[in-house]
């Protein structure tokens, strides 16, 4: 599997499910879970034991968050494998982009034969990862609609959805009469309707997006989500606290989105035993959900204590 890097950004935590290991798992159709109800999470996106859940299903999380494929790439995880971890008691949400595509994804090179002006700027800080015009209609038909079909399909409780960041990222000059805040507008559209859309198949299905928490200032954003994924709010990778401006601003605004009752899943990156205990400390003081994770989110850390 090609190199994953940190989730994004600004990325998430573990929840508690109310079943035990070994009970019925409930249907998803159904209200989306209350705040109370969630407690912790472990995100994986790369390197699954022997490429199976297994490990992630006997760790004991309330929620993962696992890419739609065990390879990143076409080796899609199966409705089989999704029932089995969720039975273990564990919620399960499939990590996809919205805003940009990576090289090695198996729908790179159609599109970009094909679709070539649905490709932007590439990410500077990540080679290989382009943005792309996420409002065109080919890319919800293409890639956006078929990855909610295949995370229903397979039984997931949810989607995490990474690069909303896009619209303050990508290069203006490649989209004229566009300005950030049209950007955010129809990245807010994209948002609202995923979680139209799946919710009309699974009332119960979850949406998280990752990061970007001021597109809760355009209308629509907060009653299309569940609860939102925020990388480094405490500390960047690895190990470095985040003490920049912005960690203050992307911090009041988690606190508004949990205070209108979302659940704020927090993913910081630490290594050492003094910066993990701080951050899982930040968690239960604001209230948050919380994981702290090697840069790679590569492996399974312990849950913060509760």
């Amino acid at each position: 599997m090609a190199t994953r890097r940190y989730c994004r950004r600004i990325l998430l935590g573990v929840l508690p499910v109310l079943v035990l290991p070994g009970c019925a798992v409930p249907p998803h159709n159904g209200p989306a879970p209350a705040v109370t109800d969630l407690a912790g999470a472990v995100v994986q996106l790369q390197n699954y034991q022997d490429d199976r859940l297994d490990a992630v299903a006997s760790a004991g999380f309330s929620l993962a968050v696992i890419d739609l494929a065990r390879d990143a790439g076409s080796s899609w995880f199966t409705a089989d494998e999704i029932s089995r971890l969720r039975r273990s008691g564990t919620k399960v949400l499939a990590y996809f982009e919205i805003g940009s595509i990576e090289n090695f994804r198996p729908a790179y090179p159609s599109l970009r034969k094909n679709d070539g002006d649905l490709f932007l700027s590439e990410w500077p800080s990540w080679p290989g990862e382009y943005f792309v015009r996420y409002w065109d209609p080919r890319w919800w038909r293409l890639m956006i609609k078929p990855s909610i079909d295949r995370a229903l399909d397979a039984g997931f409780d949810g989607v995490f959805l990474d690069t909303p960041l896009a619209y303050e990222e990508l290069d203006l000059s490649l989209v004229p009469g566009e300005t950030r805040v049209s950007l955010a507008r129809k990245m807010v559209g994209l948002i609202v309707r995923i979680s139209r859309y799946a919710k009309a198949s699974d009332p119960g299905f979850l949406v998280f997006p990752n990061n970007s928490p001021e597109l809760q200032n355009q209308p629509g954003y907060t009653q299309a989500i569940d609860g939102l994924g925020m990388e480094s709010m405490f500390f960047l990778p690895t190990d470095i606290p985040c003490t920049d401006p912005y960690c203050a601003t992307n911090l009041a605004a988690a606190r508004a989105l949990r205070k209108a009752g979302k659940v704020v899943l927090a993913i910081d990156y630490a290594d050492k035993p003094q910066d993990i205990a701080a951050a899982c400390r930040r968690y239960r003081e604001e209230n948050f959900i919380g994981y702290v994770g090697p840069a790679a989110l590569n492996t399974i850390r312990p849950a913060c204590p509760q």
